[in-house]
């Protein structure tokens, strides 16, 4: 070769270098600027067809400035001085009048039946942003005005102030916990000073890429965005990244150890490794994309948010890596060497005995780990998604709980959070009296113009009026769901009423069923999806049936365990309604990538040297990369527990465990030993099925 291609050649990896290096310069910073255009409002990601949903609009009509509810709670105790209590909390919050950030008065307090509370309901702007804990604290500054009691503030407005507070950060800590644990772990793999480095630096450039184009999209309303997203993208693309970068790094390994040519090494690499990588992402980017047929606004945020992440995840793996290992060449790998696997003496014991016992025994192998996976799954039922109880929202407790807790000690269940009933006007009373006859309802009255039900004559708003039913049961309980679910069934049967039945609990009781629609849509979209990649992949069609119905045993046996430790470790006693649904997405999408990354050795190494030698090759040759691989994604979802919310530490969790338990049980021994079993059959109706086999000669590269 001449000397100027010599030359040249170095152009394209130190291009693309210096086109990463100014990503990570200008981009970068977008990481941290997502919570720009992010919304942790939960009412706007409701189911958009729902009930509670048109409520929404509907409700707005009623009170044309929008407004978020803040309930004063005071506890004391009966006695001596009681009842100067009621006119000195009026008294205290009539001084709020005219405060920035407090929308008109305050109604006035009500004492609770045991005489030992009172509650105001206080309306601030929803637009307040990071000025909202300070109108809080205002209101709570005059609350304490009244001698002899304890204050506590409930409502939406406090619940939001503590999501937010949850959120606040979120870039920082969550980045920083994933990428020192990342590190750690690489460490520990590699024994290597400079590549763990390299593939943090390729992932952190990686997700500034996906950050940007996140928050571009956002800024122009194309993507919604809040914490749980937020959270959720960055733990997806560190650690799909460095899922990534180790198997293509572990490849250049092996090539740089048969060759002296570090540029013939990188393209070797790529050209027996970027297959892999490329149906792994757009299996679980098309994954992700399925959630847009949900209802649910946040699960369809998350779709192409994610999608976004996974893409700019493998361009960086496939860009920015390659032209950083030409550059460094074996010295990536100092102070360890290069060297090769071959399938007979690699793996340095561990994964030479998992092949050895998959050999001899794969019958049995296969027969023991199906049944302890069954009786994993057995539990699965168990695992109840009917929501997150409010006081379990928070995993530490949040001063909002607390004074939910105080309010429903004194008051209704269902006081502060009332459920709002739309309805003709002309059919009023006729809708009143059957909100109060439906069993499990406390009180229901029309809303006056002083803004507050009862205590004059209805507000008519083109023709319809507005009805706050109390219920008895807290909000936020099964008890409370049912009786909207009567309710709805009462006054819907109010002729020419056209009743609308909506609040916090309507919505709950629509997201629930919302998400139970999702499930039976989107679960055959996805498992169809990676059937068709896999069949696209292998050149097969009953492998890729035996992985996607491994992968789905994992998940429920995953559940199944979930089920198991929420109960009785975390003290949980119910789940997000889309806790199921995103730990399917990220449990069957992910563990297929593992199952990618070996099958596609399989075959290699089959094509080559037979079915029998393929398994265990592919196996012993992709073990540790592999395993490497499942620790780092399963130690980077588990990061998402440091964020205080029941919902991000139950899919840490599931997510966690279900990785690890797909990389060292279902990839590990379930799939070989199965593969191992069925020989050349497993792969009809493609070449080797159909016995075209070891045409190559074993040496052949």
């Amino acid at each position: 070769m001449s000397p100027t291609p010599r030359r040249t050649r170095w152009l394209v990896p130190l291009v693309l270098i210096a086109v990463w290096l100014g990503v990570g310069g200008v981009l970068g910073p977008y990481a941290g600027r997502l919570d720009e255009v992010a919304t942790n409002d939960q009412a706007a990601f409701l189911p958009r067809s729902a009930e509670s949903t048109e409520v929404i609009d509907r409700q707005k009509a009623f009170r044309p400035d929008e407004t978020l509810p803040v309930v004063v709670v005071w506890t004391g105790e009966r006695g001596a001085g009681a009842g100067g209590r009621q006119a000195a909390a009026d008294r205290a919050l009539a001084s709020l009048a005219g405060a920035p950030g407090l929308v008109g008065e305050a109604s006035p307090a009500l004492p609770s039946r045991d005489g030992e509370a009172l509650q105001s309901v206080v309306q601030v702007r929803p637009d307040l942003g990071d000025r909202l804990p300070d109108a809080l604290d205002r209101i709570r500054a005059a609350a304490e005005r009244v001698p002899g009691t304890t204050v506590h503030l409930a409502g939406p407005a406090a619940t939001q102030a503590d999501l937010s507070h949850a959120f606040a950060g979120i870039d920082g800590l969550l980045l920083a916990v994933a990428l020192a644990t990342v590190l750690v772990i690489l460490l520990l793999v590699y024994r290597s000073l400079l590549l763990p480095l390299v593939i943090i630096l390729g992932a952190v450039f990686a997700l500034g890429l996906a950050c940007a184009v996140v928050y571009v999209l956002a800024d122009h309303d194309l993507v919604r965005v809040d914490g749980q997203v937020q959270g959720i993208l960055s733990i997806l693309v560190i650690g799909a990244a460095t899922d990534y970068a180790l198997l293509l790094t572990a490849r250049y390994r092996e090539e740089l150890a048969l060759r002296d040519d570090r540029f013939a090494a990188v393209r070797a690499a790529l050209r027996r490794s970027a297959g892999a990588v490329v149906a792994s992402a757009a299996t679980v980017a098309l994954g992700l994309l399925a959630l847009l047929l949900s209802d649910l606004t946040n699960n369809r945020a998350l779709g192409p948010v994610g999608a976004v992440g996974i893409a700019c995840a493998v361009l960086g793996s496939l860009t920015f890596l390659p032209a950083v290992l030409v550059v460094l060449g074996p010295a990536a790998y100092w102070p360890a060497r290069p060297r090769s696997l071959d399938g007979r003496g690699a793996g340095h014991g561990v994964w030479h005995r998992i092949a050895r016992l998959v050999d001899r025994r794969p019958r049995r192998t296969w027969a023991v780990t199906l049944a302890g996976l069954s009786v994993c799954a057995a539990f699965a039922p168990a695992l109840t998604s009917k929501g997150v109880p409010f006081d379990e929202t928070f995993v530490n407790d949040a001063p909002s709980v607390a004074a939910q807790r105080a309010l429903v000690r004194h008051f209704p269940g269902g006081s502060g959070n009332p459920v709002v009933v739309i309805a003709d006007a002309g059919r009023l009373e006729r809708v009143v009296a059957a909100a109060r006859r439906t069993p499990g309802v406390a009180s229901a009255a029309s809303v006056t113009r002083s803004g507050r039900p009862g205590g004059g004559p209805p507000l008519v708003v083109d023709g319809r009026v507005r009805v706050d039913v109390t219920l008895r049961s807290a909000a936020d309980s099964d008890a409370a769901r049912d009786t909207v679910a009567r309710l709805r069934q009462e006054l819907h049967a109010v002729r020419g009423a056209d009743a609308l039945v909506g609040g916090y609990t309507a919505q709950r009781y629509d997201m629930l069923r919302t998400a139970e629609r999702d499930r039976t849509v989107i679960v055959p979209v996805v498992l169809v999806i990676i059937f068709v990649i896999l069949t696209a992949l292998l050149r097969s069609l009953l492998t890729p049936a035996l992985l996607v119905a491994t992968v789905a045993l994992n998940f429920l046996a995953t559940l199944g365990v979930s089920a198991l430790v929420f109960r009785h470790v975390f003290g949980f006693t119910g789940t997000d309604p889309s806790v199921p649904l995103y730990g399917f997405v990220f449990l069957v999408a992910l563990g297929v990538d593992y199952n990618i990354f070996l099958m596609s050795r399989v075959r290699e190494e089959s094509l080559r040297h037979g079915v029998r030698q393929g398994v265990l090759r592919g196996l012993v040759t992709t073990g540790g990369v592999i395993t490497s691989a499942g620790v780092v994604l399963a130690a980077t979802f588990a990061a998402l527990g440091v964020i205080p919310l029941a919902f991000l530490v139950q899919i840490a969790f599931i997510v966690a465990f279900g990785v690890l338990l797909d990389t060292l049980v279902v990839r590990s021994l379930l799939v070989p030993a199965l593969i191992r079993d069925l020989g050349a059959v497993a792969w009809w109706p493609g070449r080797i099925g159909r016995g075209v086999s070891g045409s190559r000669p074993a040496g052949t590269r």
